[in-house]
């Protein structure tokens, strides 16, 4: 990419949300800094807003190019940017931008999501954690500081589910509810945020006002958008059935599910054949066939190991480090360390926080917790079964027993496991101590400091 100077630089170095005004530029300039500033991704892993201050009111409009907002928008379009009025800032939502009137401070801003190289792929899929921190349902201090969260938490997947568009909740749904049962969970949240909506639309009919929060809340999300969401969600999960992507947890479930609706089933046929009603009866047959074909369909099922979480491959390089942290540990009992040593053994606690950190924001929506709790254990088996691996790779063919048998062995999950009590090791084997010869006090404490 050519070298950009003025504004353009300015955004492109931006490495957090931001704010530019537009002010005496004209639209020819407006054209130049868009294109320079957005025709290539930002060298960034999590997603920023920048802001453009495109118009005013009364009193500062004269600062502003009558055609300032159309220019910036009309550029990024020209550059594949697309708008849409649900956009936030996650990484989901790169290449968008929308329109917003602070009616606060009375200006006219474009806020845009750029394109970002974004993080890695392992990491990409959970990021979204991190960045619904910073979301709320109007994504702006814009709309004069309205607070719904009462209504829909701050950063809840709720939050997200009921203002992104169409495009960004697929999306969203593909990589925070990956399993069944999260689709699932995702369908029951969508049905509570209708229930709120319907009851809205009660209060109003009976003539009641809104707070504002329940009337930012009523403009901003539609009942047909949130039904088309929720169609979405159950076709996805229809087809993970069909595929059998279900782990052995989600089939054992379904199948009690489908048991129980079958034993309840021939209770219901019964009755109808004994109460002599062929309709009922054939209308439960064909239900009662129907149940027997889908669990025949689950118990085919070959159920899937649970997907591994997304940020392995930062957990492992950071196990990775650990290991020789642990050694050095194990390896000072019975002594004491240096400044050095000291020094770096402080690193451990720090990487065993980050290790928690990112097991935690590995979870999904709805995720059950002892799914999770399954996936953490699965990873840090894989970790641990690798590591082994690599250690008996590394031993000598000719190694002595005794050589080996002097240091102390420390089980991976020994440390790994955030949170857990330190391993006690096998105590060092102490050098017995020589005599002092002719009782020299100096000289038997020098061989015990060779001795340590």
């Amino acid at each position: 990419m050519a070298a950009v100077s003025g504004m353009a630089a300015s955004i492109r170095g931006a490495t957090e949300s931001d704010t530019f005004d537009l002010g005496g530029h004209s639209v020819a300039n407006i054209n130049t800094t868009m294109t320079s500033a957005f025709q290539e991704p930002f060298p960034l892993s999590d997603m920023i807003r920048i802001t453009f201050v495109v118009g005013a009111g009364k009193l500062g409009r004269q600062k502003y190019d009558e055609g300032a907002q159309k220019a910036v928008t009309s550029a990024l379009r020209s550059l594949g940017f697309q708008e849409d009025r649900g956009a936030s800032c996650v990484n989901e939502c790169a290449g968008t931008f929308k329109s917003q009137h602070d009616t606060g401070k009375n200006l006219k801003t474009v806020v845009v999501f750029p394109h970002i190289v974004g993080p890695t792929s392992s990491a990409a899929a959970d990021h979204l954690d991190e960045a619904m921190g910073g979301v709320t349902l109007q994504d702006d201090d814009a709309d004069g500081g309205n607070d719904m969260n009462s209504i829909l938490p701050k950063g809840s997947p709720e939050n997200m589910i009921a203002m992104s568009s169409q495009s960004v909740f697929e999306r969203m749904l593909q990589s925070k509810c990956y399993a069944w049962h999260q689709k699932k969970g995702c369908v029951a949240a969508i049905e509570s945020i209708k229930k709120i909506l319907q009851d809205l639309d009660t209060k109003l009919l009976s003539g009641t006002a809104l707070q504002d929060a329940e009337q930012d809340l009523y403009d901003s999300v539609s009942m047909s958008s949130l039904e088309e969401k929720e169609a979405f969600v159950k076709q996805e999960m229809h087809s993970q059935v069909e595929h059998g992507k279900l782990t052995k947890w989600e089939r054992d479930t379904l199948l009690a599910q489908v048991s129980e609706k079958l034993e309840t089933l021939e209770n219901d046929i019964k009755t109808a054949q004994h109460e002599q009603k062929p309709k009922r009866l054939t209308k439960l047959k064909g239900v009662h066939q129907k149940a027997q074909e889908r669990k025949k369909l689950l118990e085919d099922i070959v159920p899937k190991a649970p997907p591994p979480l997304s940020r392995n491959p930062e957990i492992s390089k950071l196990r990775t480090e650990l290991r020789p942290l642990q050694k050095l540990e194990d390896g000072a009992k019975g002594r004491l360390l240096s400044i050095k040593e000291t020094q770096t053994l402080a690193r451990k606690e720090e990487i065993l926080q980050e290790i928690e950190r990112l097991e935690y924001v590995s979870r999904g929506w709805f995720e059950d917790e002892d799914a999770f709790a399954t996936r953490v254990q699965a990873s840090r088996a894989v970790f641990d079964a690798r590591d082994n691996k690599q250690k008996g790779k590394k031993t000598p063919a000719g190694a002595s027993g005794a050589s080996s048998s002097s240091r102390t062995v420390v089980s991976a999950n020994s440390w790994v496991i955030p949170g857990a009590k330190k391993p006690v090791g096998r105590p060092a084997t102490k050098k017995k101590k020589k005599p002092a010869a002719g009782g020299n006090v100096f000289g038997a404490m020098m061989m015990d400091s060779d001795s340590d």
